[in-house]
């Protein structure tokens, strides 16, 4: 390594609460070249933000940095005032936050925005910063920059508004750039075009860069280092294809066999057993010991520190080294298929991660839920104050246009598409949250159309909502207890003693205390809140639950033991899932059947093996092709979906995605491509010219 342009020496942070001081940075050593890429992985809690929030000085409310150095081009930012740090935020170093919808004031224009830290740290006038500023949301690949200008955050779909955080992060060309997450909850085409983005300045600009993300696919092909965080320190740290070739640490070894790629069709995921330790005091001996199943007497009474040999020798900036006494042997075998060894007797292993009991539901059933046609449109007025009647309307967003699909009892429906494709809306309309504009939901061969209220309410006890954000679709004012208790209530199920014997059960069908009924839903962790909200989906006893992004933002670790739970329950109580995800290997994993969307249309449906391994709509091989394998030596995805996702206030004519199809002709601009079944009874596309097996699932003529 040449001289590092950042250099962080144990590193001390600590924060205070009303409920003690949390030591959230425990002796963490960092360093960072000029132009280079580090990824900083690990678990939900395991310091990652905090270390990227501490170069810049942004800790939380009572956090302090108790200890260390942070060395930025010889400055000690760990010690510099306050006045020196607003000169270096946004000017030669520039952030990018995980949420740009609340980094970005929603009062001001896109323009005032990007301009404003040129205006702070350059001498430019303010036509020069708008200047620049359209010059930066155009080299960040934002449609129409000039337009955007003035704009305002709420009228972007969260790809763009990432895009604009960007060009604010970028516009003073720095020469560090923290991007926390940037690409967490985006679909894969819109993180693949981040991704290229930030490689393309990255080179131009010579800048650079940490990568703060859980996801491991994304480290594997786009950083040139890893470290990987545990507890408020460094487990492991190094060059990106030795780490994934033959990660040493135990820890990093559980977290790749812990991703949906890892895991054999039918089988569940490996997991973490337990959690993370509670840092408001120092751990005793090493602090991964009580979830290792490789763990001695040694490890509990000592804790390890970071060394790249045998003899414990104080590793290099670019070596391969661990903390660990008792590391893996490169020479194992594939480290990505390593499991932890079972937990000692009489231990309980993490629920959802043993296979499913006996006796439980063999497979699909019966058709649950039919959807014949089904649309929804919203009408597009000129103004939020326009008058509802003739003359007032401004068109109609087509968000669902005839979606035709089918759920059988006890299976996994995967819907999955780009943002804004009408995935959610399908799902609000069939649970009865959104009423269709056209088209029928048939549910247990029953026209929910015809059901009187008293029957609509009794159906809405089968039909349950799992919500992407669980944290917001639960009353911060209630009680856990209160928060499961509810849907009983309304539905007039049982009396209290009745009710709190079912709420007992489905806390301990989700993994989670009893004593849990007594805590507040922010007391609990992402993981755990998302269990809460599958115990409050299954309160009524549900043959069918819609699972809505349900681990779009949760760590691979904490993805799986939710994901084996789901499983797990499923095969134990027959449920059927409607599950949308824009992440691929997940609804690979779990899904049985799959259907993608695209601007409302539903183009592609069949086993969902089938459309993964031998896609036939040219988007469904797109979406694939953006989202590539966790592996540093796998080829880097292309860019097979080019283009801008059309409105869907005027769609284009005859098949919706020609304007962005490699093979669209004169026909797919005049007529709307039927549904058809060209090799595999049940495989059906809607496409005038499908992928086939003589084209090998390319892009190519068939």
């Amino acid at each position: 390594m040449t001289d590092p342009l950042l250099r962080v020496e144990d590193l001390h942070v600590e924060i205070a609460g009303r409920g003690g001081t949390v030591r959230a940075l425990d002796g963490v050593d960092l360093a960072l070249a000029p132009g280079e890429a580090l990824g900083v992985v690990g678990e939900s809690g395991c310091g990652k933000t905090m270390t990227a929030l501490s170069v810049l000085g942004l800790l939380p409310p009572g956090g302090r940095v108790t200890g260390g150095r942070i060395l930025f081009d010889g400055t000690d930012l760990a010690a510099a005032p306050e006045r020196r740090l607003r000169g270096i935020r946004g000017n030669t170093v520039g952030m990018v936050f995980q949420d740009p919808l609340t980094s970005l004031n929603p009062t001001l224009t896109l323009g005032a925005q990007v301009a404003e830290p040129l205006l702070l740290h350059r001498k430019v006038s303010r036509a020069e910063a708008r200047a620049k500023a359209e010059e930066m949301l155009r080299l960040v690949g934002l449609p129409r920059p000039a337009e955007r200008l003035g704009h305002y955050p709420h009228q972007l779909s969260g790809g763009m508004r990432q895009r604009v955080a960007i060009a604010m992060a970028l516009i003073c060309e720095p020469r560090l750039l923290i991007a926390d997450e940037p690409t967490t909850a985006l679909d894969v085409t819109t993180q693949h075009q981040i991704l290229e983005l930030l490689d393309e300045l990255r080179t131009r600009l010579g800048m650079a860069l940490i990568l703060v993300t859980h996801d491991l696919g994304v480290i594997a092909r786009r950083v040139d280092r890893v470290a990987v965080m545990y507890a408020g320190r460094i487990a492991e740290r190094a060059p990106v294809r030795p780490l994934f070739a033959a990660p040493r640490h135990r820890y990093t070894q559980a977290l790749f066999a812990a991703l949906p790629d890892a895991a054999e069709a039918g089988r569940p995921l490996a997991t973490v057993p337990g959690l993370p330790p509670v840092l408001t005091s120092r751990p005793t001996g090493c602090r991964f010991a009580p979830r290792c199943g490789f763990a001695t007497d040694l490890c509990r009474a000592a804790e390890p520190e970071l060394a790249d040999g045998p003899d414990g020798t104080a590793p290099t900036d670019t070596a391969h080294a661990v903390a660990c006494f008792h590391p893996a042997d490169p020479a194992d075998g594939d480290p990505a298929a390593a499991l932890l060894p079972p937990p000692p007797a009489g231990e309980a292993r993490e629920p959802g991660a043993a296979a499913a009991p006996a006796g439980t539901v063999a497979g699909p059933g019966e058709p649950l839920l039919r959807l014949a046609g089904l649309s929804k449109t919203y009408p597009l007025h000129a103004s939020p104050f326009a008058r509802r009647g003739p003359g007032a309307r401004g068109g109609e967003i087509s968000a669902v246009a005839g979606v035709s699909l089918t759920v059988r009892r006890g299976e996994t429906f995967g819907v999955v598409g780009e943002s804004g494709c009408g995935k959610s809306t399908l799902g609000r309309m069939v649970v009865g949250l959104e009423p269709p504009t056209g088209g029928s939901v048939h549910f247990a061969g029953r026209d929910l159309a015809t059901l009187t209220k008293r029957e609509l309410r009794a159906h809405r006890r089968q039909v349950q909502l799992m919500f992407q954000d669980s944290s917001a679709a639960m009353d911060p004012r209630m009680r856990v207890g209160a928060v499961l208790r509810e849907p009983l209530v309304i539905q007039g199920i049982g009396d209290r003693a009745e009710q709190r014997r079912r709420i007992a059960g489905l806390l301990d069908d989700v993994g989670l205390p009893r004593g849990a009924v007594d805590r507040y839903p922010h007391e609990f962790s992402g993981g755990q809140r998302q269990r809460l909200g599958l115990a409050r989906a299954l309160a009524l006893s549900p043959a069918l639950v819609v699972a809505d992004e349900p681990v779009s933002a949760l760590d691979v670790s904490v993805q799986a033991q939710i994901l084996n739970l789901m499983r797990a329950l499923q095969r134990e109580k027959g449920i059927g899932y409607l599950f949308i995800s824009h992440d691929l290997a997940v609804v690979r994993h779990l899904a049985d059947s799959v259907g993608v969307m695209y601007l409302g249309k539903l183009v592609e449906t069949g086993p969902a093996a089938q459309v993964f391994a031998r896609p036939l709509h040219p988007y469904t091989r797109g979406l694939l092709d953006s989202a590539g394998a966790p592996d540093p030596d796998a080829p880097r995805p292309g860019s097979p979906l080019g283009g801008e996702t059309p409105s869907a206030a005027a769609p284009p004519s005859g098949c919706r995605f020609r304007t962005r199809c490699p093979r669209a002709a004169g026909l797919c601009a005049t007529t709307e491509p039927p549904p058809a079944e060209p090799e595999t009874p049940g495989h059906r596309v809607a496409c005038h010219f499908p992928l086939t097996s003589a084209a090998g699932g390319g892009l190519s003529s068939g």
